[in-house]
């Protein structure tokens, strides 16, 4: 009967956590609309509820009762397997994103608990976390690539390319804004990277301010927000890679997106801000609040900057964040020698 615990777990976590964040993915879009309209001194929705808190349920109707439509010369298979891919690519990775030191139940479940480590407040506590993250996330470019080349749609297609050739380049220099941390934690896996912040001045953004830094640009190109979203430029290619999609097909893309910016909200509070780690409040509150930080933060700059030109983009990705990456891992690689040889002996 104890064998059936772990696996009993296993799923109430990953229906928790799916649930919770579909739920915050789709209030996303409240904020960021939200949001925009403060920074751009306009109201913003306000009509669909108090505040316009039952908007993006309206938004949810609407995509579903509206005409679903697939393009006649369409690869149907694909075009419609294309945004499934995305929305999976975006969910799958919040598996192993520890969002609290336990789940509360050590009273509840007994010996069960310690037995077969049930408190942990990650759904899969692997030591390759990080890997696995990476190579989750660079599946999800396919999804784009398909959804352009199988809509028979020059617009469509244009859009997909520029995704793939972007989300290739700033890949690299989002993997290298990472090495330095993994560095100085000395593991792959995300809770003990978080567990090594116990405090705050060992948040590792104080130790890689630049790291930090690149992962922030990178990571903004890489779920192609403002100033990098050229997939979507509307003055170019109508709508990008999406232009052929309608009804709730078009809205699997925009979920993968917002889910993608929680993701990476999350990573950053991970990697560079302690995670869970805080005084006081309960670590899983301590978790949002620093995710949502992030949120906000990249909802101000989408407010804020404007959309780059494509080739500025692409030179900036090979020759000015890579190189940066570069300099980032030797430098934290000749520091940590240092410090092991000579300072902490």
């Amino acid at each position: 009967m104890e064998s059936a615990f772990p696996v009993v777990l296993v799923v109430i976590k990953t229906l928790i956590v799916l649930a919770a964040v579909l739920t915050f993915v789709a209030y996303l879009t409240l904020i960021e609309r939200k949001v925009l309209g403060w920074i751009q001194v306009r109201i913003g929705p306000n009509r669909v509820g108090p505040w316009g808190l039952l908007q993006p349920l309206a938004d949810g109707a609407k995509l579903l009762l509206k005409e679903e439509i697939t393009v006649s010369s369409a690869n149907t298979v694909v075009y419609i397997a294309a945004p499934l891919i995305v929305v999976v690519c975006a969910l799958i990775p919040f598996a192993v994103i520890p969002f609290a030191k336990g789940l509360g139940l050590e009273s509840l479940l007994g010996p069960v608990a310690g037995k077969f480590d049930l408190n942990t407040g990650v759904i899969a506590d692997i030591n390759l976390g990080i890997l696995y993250i990476l190579g989750i996330s660079s599946l999800g470019v396919y999804g784009v690539i398909l959804g352009g080349w199988a809509s028979n749609s020059k617009y469509s297609l244009l859009g997909s390319i520029r995704a793939a050739a972007q989300m290739i380049s700033y890949e690299l220099g989002l993997s290298l804004s990472v090495v330095g941390v993994l560095i100085l934690a000395g593991t792959l896996s995300l809770v003990q990277i978080v567990e090594a912040q116990d405090s705050v001045y060992k948040w590792f953004v104080f130790r890689q301010p630049l790291g930090f830094l690149l992962f922030l640009i990178a990571g903004s190109a890489e779920i192609a927000r403002t100033p990098f979203d050229l997939m979507e430029c509307e003055n170019e290619l109508v709508a990008g890679y999406q232009t052929e999609y309608s009804s709730m097909k078009f809205g699997l893309f925009y979920l993968g997106e917002y889910a993608h910016l929680l993701f990476l909200s999350s990573m950053m509070t991970t990697l560079f801000f302690g995670g869970w780690q805080g005084p006081v409040l309960p670590p899983v509150v301590w978790f949002l609040g620093k995710t949502f930080f992030f949120v906000f933060v990249f909802v101000w700059i989408r407010g804020t900057y404007p959309r780059l030109r494509y080739d500025r983009v692409m030179q900036f990705g090979w020759k000015a964040l890579l190189p940066a990456g570069l300099f980032n891992v030797m430098a934290t690689a000749f520091v940590y020698m240092i410090w092991v040889q000579y300072v902490s002996r």
